[in-house]
């Protein structure tokens, strides 16, 4: 009797060359296949998850609300109900995309349960993917839309300590918080969120800066300070405006024993919250520096300062990560992907690195606004050998500098690159003439 190895049979690939293959049904990713449907590109869909929503599904803690305002978090073209208030909370946000979804019939085209293990290119110029069950398929392109709030990035810690340590990614509800002694760490909006509700809940709550940040007020005179911005508006003017506000709210942060923070504001992202500074007057949120060490149940500080705590909550942010791409695609530096036009390689077409960036205000707008622009992106990419980024890169654009982004900014630079798409189609085909033999380097399976 022949004995057949099963290990080494290889799935027969079914070949999908004849559309893009969309990786992930959140916000980013429900937003370019309702993009690139309208613009009648061919498209498959999945997700790992049971349902569509990515991080407002059950990605976030139920009291969570966002904290740019409903008017550009919405997709434009898609206006959020009239009874949602400023600020909807998380399930209002799914409730949203799910109404989106049916809106624009997405759903047909959506795969659940559906991980990708692998994706790589092979020859042709196509990319190979590898789901967990099995599956096999070839596309003629992948955009990766899977999100950056999900691979939970650690510090690393001196000493023991003996009660619980978790992540804010693993909170999800008061009662985690109750009658506890909680030890917050991080400055950033799901910090605030959590130490202001262990202030409320628990039996004392700190939050622990490694450096102050500036603390902007959700709203101002009765309007959501990001609906305040407008258009026209140059960065340095936005930040001028946003130093007035917080003048004329927060004041100083030597009246919160804080130390003044040590980069400009807009450096980093924004930290938009009005509970901190109130439970810091009234003595419910305890300001501390970085922690130095634990010791047992003990948390000593790099001021010397001891505490006792029961439980820790590491608000430190999230890795941007693509688990599923060989190392030769691996181009992560920090919280930057290296590519061109946010989401172009310049050595291989048919990749799309899209929403890692975190922008300074709502992710719908800008999307409603970008999906198009890639959608006419695409089929120009689809009449020339050479990949766009190649293109943007020999007209000069340089790689990004930073993963944040000014909103309005990249509004004008959408409005102008729409006004003068015909000369980038030009040039494209012009550089096309310069690298007759490009093609995609295939990576051998590991």
């Amino acid at each position: 009797m022949v004995q057949i190895d099963r290990s080494r049979i290889v799935p027969q690939a079914i070949d999908r060359t004849d559309r893009h293959l969309i990786l992930g049904a959140g916000f980013v990713g429900l937003g370019m296949a309702q993009a690139l449907q309208a613009a009648g590109i061919a498209y498959d869909q999945v997700d790992a998850s049971d349902r569509i929503g990515g991080n407002w599904d059950r990605g976030v803690y139920q009291t969570a609300h966002i904290i740019s305002s409903k008017k550009v978090t919405q997709f434009t073209h898609f206006p959020m109900p009239a009874d949602y208030p400023d600020f909807p909370s998380a399930a209002q946000m799914r409730d949203y995309l799910n109404a989106f979804a049916d809106r624009f019939n997405l759903r047909p085209a959506i795969e659940l349960n559906c991980a990708v293990l692998e994706v790589r290119p092979i020859e042709n110029n196509h990319w190979q993917v590898t789901f967990a069950n099995g599956e096999v398929r070839i596309y003629q392109g992948v955009l990766l839309c899977n999100g950056h709030h999900w691979d939970k990035r650690f510090p690393q810690f001196q000493g023991e300590f003996n009660g619980e340590i978790i992540h804010s990614k693993d909170y999800k509800h008061p009662d985690r918080l109750r009658g506890k002694r909680v030890l917050t760490i991080g400055g950033g909006n799901s910090a605030c969120d959590i130490a202001a509700e262990a202030a409320r809940v628990g039996a004392k709550s700190a939050l622990s800066l490694r450096s102050s940040v500036w603390f902007l007020p959700k709203t101002f005179a009765g309007t959501p300070v990001v609906d305040l911005i407008r258009g026209w508006m140059p960065e340095s003017l936005q930040r001028l405006i946003a130093y007035g506000i917080i003048r004329l709210t927060f004041g100083k942060h030597e009246d919160y024993g804080l130390t003044k923070p040590t980069y400009r504001i807009f450096e980093k992202h924004p930290t938009l919250n009005n509970e901190v500074p109130y439970y810091i007057k009234h003595g419910r949120i305890q300001p501390k520096p970085a922690v130095r060490q634990f010791k047992g149940d003990t948390v000593e500080f790099v001021d010397g300062s001891c505490e006792t705590f029961d439980l820790i909550v590491c608000a430190t942010g999230f890795h941007v990560s693509y688990p599923f791409l060989p190392p030769a695609l691996q181009r992560v530096k920090g919280a930057i992907v290296q590519c061109y036009g946010s989401c172009f390689l310049d050595d291989y077409k048919g990749i799309y690195y899209i929403g890692w960036g975190q922008v300074r205000g709502g992710v719908g707008s800008l999307i409603a606004a970008y999906g198009p622009f890639f959608a006419r992106c695409l089929k120009l990419q689809d009449e020339i050998n050479v990949p766009l980024g190649l293109v943007l890169k020999q007209m000069g654009q340089q790689l990004p500098q930073t993963h944040l982004s000014d909103p309005h900014a990249t509004f004008r630079q959408l409005k102008l690159a729409n006004f003068g798409f015909s000369w980038f189609s030009y040039k494209a085909h012009q550089i096309e003439r310069l690298y007759p033999n490009f093609q995609n380097t295939p990576i051998p399976s590991d």
